[in-house]
Parts: C-alpha cells; sequence; structure tokens
C-alpha cells in the first residue's frame, strides 16, 4: 500500500525531514536562551539602576574587570577633571542616530587614582584628523556620578582598535590603554556620566540602558518548533496524497478494459 516509501525519491524527503526536525528544534532552544539571556539582562539593569550610588573605588580598581553583576551600577567620583588628557571616541552615535565621538577625559580622585569618564557625545569635527569643538568641564574639585561600565575591546564591542590614529583619537575605551597613555594606573572600567548634566544640551549625556523589551526571541523559538512539528506532519500528509493519487491513478488505467465492449464474433 505504502511501498513507495521505499523508492529512492521518498527515501530522500524522509532523509531531509530527519534532519530538518532536530535541526528546527535547536533553532527554537537557541532563541529561548537569547529570550532568557534579554530577560536577565534586563532585570540587573533595573536592579543595578535602581541601587543606590556608591563610591566608584569601591567597586573597581586599577587592573580590575568589572564584572556583569557590577554594569551599570551607579557610581559616583570626587575630584578634578585632568583636562589636559582629554580625548575623543570615534564612530559613536548620538540618540537620534547621528555619527559622532565620546568624549573620554581622566578624573583624578580625591585621595588618589584616576578613573576614565565618558562625557557623552559632540559632533565629530568635519576634518577626521582634527580635534572637535568639546565643551568645557567645570573647573576645580567636582562630584561626577554615572552608571560604571567595563573595559570595551575588540571582542565585546565589535570595533577595530585601529592604528596610527590621530593624536588624542581613539577607538576604544580601555582603562589598561589609558593608563599606558598617562603612565599612571587608572581604575578599570569606566564611569558613563549622569550627573552633573552639560551646560547647552553637550556633551549629550548617554541615555540609560532600556530594561523593558525583551524583543521577538520567544515568538521566534516558538516558531521553530511550529516548523518542526509541521514536518512530520506535512510528511504524512504528502503521503497519503501520494497514495491517493497512485490510487485514482491505477483506477483509472483500469477502467477502460472494465467497460470496454466485447467485440462482434467473426464470421
Amino acid at each position: 500500500m505504502y511501498r513507495f516509501l521505499l523508492t529512492r525519491q521518498w527515501l530522500i524527503l524522509a532523509l531531509i525531514a530527519l534532519v530538518l526536525i532536530p535541526t528546527m528544534v535547536e533553532l527554537g532552544f537557541w532563541q529561548l536562551h537569547r529570550h532568557e539571556h534579554k530577560v536577565a539582562q534586563n532585570a540587573l539593569i533595573t536592579r543595578n539602576l535602581k541601587a543606590p550610588p556608591v563610591p566608584v573605588s569601591s567597586l573597581t580598581s586599577p587592573g580590575h574587570t568589572v564584572p556583569r553583576a557590577d554594569y551599570w551600577r551607579t557610581v559616583t567620583a570626587t575630584g578634578t577633571y585632568d583636562t589636559k588628557h582629554q580625548v575623543v571616541v570615534r564612530r559613536r552615535t548620538a540618540t537620534d542616530g547621528s555619527i559622532g565621538v565620546h568624549v573620554l577625559i581622566p578624573f583624578d580622585l580625591r585621595g588618589g587614582g584616576t578613573v576614565m569618564i565618558n562625557r557623552g557625545w559632540v559632533p565629530a569635527a568635519s576634518d577626521q584628523h582634527a580635534f572637535p569643538a568639546v565643551p568645557p568641564v567645570p573647573a576645580g574639585e567636582v562630584t561626577v556620578t554615572g552608571r560604571l561600565k567595563a573595559d570595551e575591546t575588540t571582542g565585546s564591542s565589535g570595533i577595530k582598535d585601529l592604528a596610527d590614529l590621530p593624536d588624542r583619537q581613539v577607538m576604544l575605551i580601555n582603562s589598561v590603554q589609558q593608563a599606558k597613555l598617562l603612565s599612571r594606573p587608572v581604575l578599570g572600567g569606566y564611569i558613563e556620566q549622569t550627573a552633573p548634566e552639560p551646560e547647552a544640551d553637550r556633551p549629550e549625556l548617554i541615555e540609560a540602558p532600556d530594561d523593558s523589551s525583551i524583543g521577538p526571541h520567544m515568538a521566534y523559538a516558538v516558531q521553530w518548533w511550529l516548523f518542526a512539528a509541521g514536518v512530520p506532519v506535512g510528511f504524512v500528509v504528502l503521503a497519503r496524497r501520494e497514495k491517493r493519487d497512485r490510487t485514482a491513478a491505477a483506477a483509472e488505467a483500469a477502467a477502460p478494459s472494465e467497460t470496454a465492449e466485447p467485440e462482434p464474433a467473426q464470421a
């Protein structure tokens, strides 16, 4: 009845189905894990942004790698800006998607130590080799509040650390790199400034990370699993249709011989 399933065509189709089912199931679990990662990250962002501010030196130190558990923690730093060693970080986007630079400045802490502060976004200069117009920082001792971030690397940021850049321009925010440029220890990670707010909205402060969107990953996971469930169903439907077509064809082929009139006898 279903002997046609043993033909080469149907064996290949069955093999394809056997490959597709586990592949689609695995893709579904991959999307599920991405969903779970996003949910966990949103929970971390919410928890750390709501945590009370702490001194930055209590969470990091020179050579320290900021762990994911401390990402976006609100920290404070009291000291003075080192304007002489201020640099800009190339190829950064503003809230509206405009391409510009981030302003990165060393901040000498009261009591010793240096931490890098990302002041925010400003438009790039018309000449890529020129240093852009950057609003001045407050003079004297100030207290800066911001979000603690981990050092950027070529792997984590996806940005290549280009060589032979113009003076006072970098591609990455990296405390180890800055420590070499400054010839002094720098606290691991950096502060993404949130206060005090700059005058005239420049530099443009970086917005807080979104902790509400979870993305479409769960929907994609369900879709892949539905596709996986649909493969055997589709195979059965095709097999039944093939059997019906073969039966109909056989019946049609047999019909003329069954209904044909007998030939007249010859004299």
